[in-house]
């Protein structure tokens, strides 16, 4: 729920998207969260995964609640990656118990309902999993056309680098594609494109071990850089609305974050803005971060027990894809 009294970080947003502006990468004056340490109560058995609630109530006048995990990467003993299901759905909960019961589970890429797909790209050990869906339609007079778009995604690369990357796949392919820079959305296409097309040329093959998509992007480095007009995944000045959040980034030093936040609770939690989202993990120390699935998605189970309350009221809302950490 959107609170009602303008924030900083809400007036800047809404006027960079008023002047035509794709990206934002300038420092907010945000409120600074604060977080606890709660590894202890999730029984980890590890140093090398580290959790934290805030203990910040409010943000930017806003109700506030997150977590955040911290992952060393570079730890042998971690095994990292991402599961989904074909034309269907499981909670949370049901892939803790597919995975045999990992330490990490987080929901992952936006889906249609329909038929339970996926719609961004997912990589697991090489493996491409499911594809973006970067074809566009148009409404209207203009059904019978396609805006084409580059989503972003984070993964780690063979050589365990961590990245984020905008991507292209295409179903006659088993290789993800990428660049590191947006892509202008090619507009009034009239037919979906071909891996050839020109305006891809110049894509290299992007060699994972594991990849999660998403977007927008909301870091490139170090700074806030939101590229939602450029990835298509919300219309309008929907980037400044509060909601439920689900985003994932590194550290220079190649620790991954994962943040989920609570939201759609009035008084208790009412989310954060993408801007929001972006400052958090830029305090965080991230240097890149990229927005994943979020509203009644988002949730964060670590050895099986939920971090922040779903916003569904059902409760933890079945998707087809999660990253977990073993």
């Amino acid at each position: 729920m959107k609170h009602q009294t303008a924030t900083l970080s809400t007036i800047i947003s809404q006027l960079f998207i008023f002047f035509g502006l794709s990206f934002l990468s300038i420092p907010l004056m945000a409120q600074k969260v604060q977080w606890k340490n709660v590894s202890s109560e999730y029984e980890l058995n590890t140093t090398a995964i580290q959790v934290y609630v805030s203990t910040s109530s409010t943000l930017n006048d806003s109700a506030f609640k997150a977590y955040y995990v911290i992952i060393n990467t570079n730890d042998p003993s971690i095994n990292m990656g991402v599961d989904t299901t074909l034309y269907r759905r499981l909670t949370p909960a049901g892939f803790y118990q597919r995975l045999g019961q990992p330490s990490i589970v987080m929901n992952a890429s936006f889906f249609e309902f329909k038929n339970n797909t996926n719609l961004n790209v997912l990589v697991n050990q090489g493996k491409l999993l499911a594809l973006n869906k970067q074809d566009i339609e148009g409404k209207g007079k203009d059904s019978l056309n396609y805006t084409h778009v580059l989503s972003s995604a984070i993964g780690m690369q063979k050589n365990g680098k961590m990245d984020v990357a905008y991507t292209y796949t295409d179903s006659n392919s088993r290789h993800v594609f990428y660049q590191q820079s947006p892509m202008t959305p090619i507009k009034n296409v009239q037919s979906k494109l071909p891996i050839n097309h020109s305006a891809l040329d110049h894509l290299k093959k992007w060699k994972l071990n594991w990849a999660v998509g998403g977007g927008p992007v909301l870091l490139k480095e170090g700074a806030i850089f939101i590229t939602n007009n450029e990835e298509k995944k919300f219309a309008g000045n929907a980037i400044a609305d509060h909601h439920p959040r689900t985003a994932m980034g590194y550290t220079q030093s190649g620790q991954l974050i994962l943040l989920v936040v609570q939201g759609r609770m009035k008084n208790i939690a009412v989310g954060t803005t993408l801007t929001e989202t972006a400052q958090i993990l830029k305090d965080l120390g991230c240097v890149e971060a990229v927005n994943l699935d979020g509203g009644g998605s988002s949730c964060l189970l670590i050895n099986g027990k939920e971090t922040i309350k779903p916003s569904d009221p059902t409760g933890q809302r079945p998707i087809p894809a999660v990253f977990f950490v073993k």
